[in-house]
């Protein structure tokens, strides 16, 4: 199995950064991409950004051009640097794998004042 272990949320500014990261632990082999999701109050899970094995990004298009997801593959670490933040961005990000299954994180609460 894989545990994936996010931190780096918290309060902050409109206009603020925060960087979230997810720490990849347990049978790490052949993960083929990793990437967030996010799920704001009474709103439906949405994906956010994802990274392949080779280092390949997409992104959902209200977060282009303001995060940047990438990967340490040393440390099996995968960030989320999130910039110009927004109260429309207030939600829980949880980071996933993909591997024969995918494997969720608790997910970490992002929350954004205006």
């Amino acid at each position: 199995q894989v545990q994936l272990m996010e931190s780096g949320g918290g309060l902050v500014q409109a206009g603020g950064s925060l960087r979230l990261t997810c720490a990849a632990s347990g049978f790490i082999n052949s993960i083929t991409a990793m990437g967030w999701y996010r799920q704001a109050p009474g709103k439906q899970r949405e994906p956010v950004a994802i990274i392949s094995s080779n280092g390949g990004t997409n992104y959902v298009d209200f977060v282009k051009g303001r995060f940047t997801i990438s990967r340490d593959n040393a440390k099996n670490t995968v960030y989320l640097q999130m910039n110009s933040l927004t109260p429309e961005d207030t939600a829980v990000y949880y980071c996933y794998a993909i591997q024969s299954l995918v494997y969720w994180g608790q997910g970490t609460q992002v929350t954004v004042s205006s």
